[in-house]
């Protein structure tokens, strides 16, 4: 709901009930200086999401019949409580998104609570010519309020039937701000005569929220299905495989993934019907494995715009009028 509102969808003014729970409610009347961060990284994971898997059966979009103002779930049908790759795939994106935002607002002195990482300050290394200045990311804040925020909800859940869920989301939310962590990088700014860089001042910085989502989809395409039986720790479902330990940036899934090829209304499922295919690639986005062997219909499509622009004196541009035509594929 965050995600889509925050997108252009509907949206509720402030701490709005539904779907939030009685705890985010809370954190959100707290902070209420956080809610535009919380929102941009809803909306970050999910235009992520959408951008990694634009190309794939499942493309990360609602389903048709999702109405206006509806909640969260319509965003994703039922993945969100399917405990499929997808499922892992939102949760962890949505972690890292909400850790990148929060962390951006500290950095950019918006929240009172946090600022730059200062531990850093005053360090480095002399005799190589450079110290720690400038304003590192501090994502430990950042990491904090995400578990606060996304995980309470979880924590508060009772049943034996949601155990093995429970804990699949718990850990794939960790999963995605272990990815932010993991993926910081140096930045450093020279200081010298004429660009000599005698010095040089760095300071930590997230990476970039795509190279997060390319981790994060790598991930996706080995993640671990698990036992929905929890015993003490998460396990393989594959007993031949659980003498493998389960690592914390690992995506995990307890249920297979549905068929994305057909639409199913009470799943969710938009299905491949209609989608623009590549004729001429191998990949996902092909012809034959986006529209799942039913083929495809082709037709012509006319592009008109200005091209072969010129400034004449003076003083007006004259352009001539090009037409291209191109064929385009969708799925049957």
């Amino acid at each position: 709901w965050l995600g889509m509102s925050a997108a252009g969808g509907p949206e509720k003014p402030g701490c709005a009930s539904p779907p939030l729970s009685r705890r985010q409610q809370e954190l959100c009347e707290q902070k209420p200086e956080l809610m535009p961060a919380i929102r941009e990284g809803a909306r970050l994971g999910l235009q992520e999401c959408r951008s990694q898997f634009r190309h794939e059966r499942w493309d990360c979009r609602s389903p048709p019949a999702a109405r206006p103002g509806t909640a969260a779930p319509a965003a994703f049908g039922q993945q969100l409580s399917s405990g499929t790759k997808e499922t892992a795939f939102i949760s962890a994106v949505t972690a890292a998104g909400l850790v990148h935002t929060v962390t951006r607002s500290c950095s950019a002195g918006n929240v009172t609570e946090c600022s730059c990482d200062v531990t850093l300050r005053h360090g480095g290394s002399a005799s190589e010519g450079w110290h720690w200045g400038g304003c590192s990311d501090d994502i430990h804040y950042g990491m904090s309020f995400s578990r606060m925020f996304l995980d309470m909800p979880f924590k508060n859940m009772t049943g034996k039937s949601w155990s093995g869920l429970v804990a699949m989301n718990l850990h794939n939310n960790e999963a995605g701000r272990q990815a932010v962590a993991k993926l910081m990088s140096v930045d450093c700014r020279c200081h010298g005569v004429s660009g000599s860089c005698a010095v040089k001042t760095c300071w930590k910085t997230m990476s970039s929220f795509e190279k997060i989502g390319r981790f994060l989809k790598d991930k996706y395409e080995n993640s671990i299905q698990i036992s929905d039986r929890l015993k003490k720790k998460l396990r393989r479902k594959e007993k031949s495989q659980r003498k493998f330990p389960i690592g914390k940036e690992d995506l995990l899934y307890v249920n297979k993934s549905p068929n994305y090829c057909v639409e199913d209304q009470k799943l969710g499922i938009p299905g491949t019907q209609g989608r623009e295919c590549n004729r001429t690639s191998q990949g996902p986005d092909g012809c034959n494995l986006l529209c799942c062997g039913r083929g495809y219909n082709t037709h012509v499509v006319r592009h008109v715009e200005r091209c072969e622009c010129k400034f004449v004196w003076c003083c007006y541009v004259r352009c001539r009028r090009c037409e291209t035509m191109t064929d385009v594929h969708t799925c049957k």
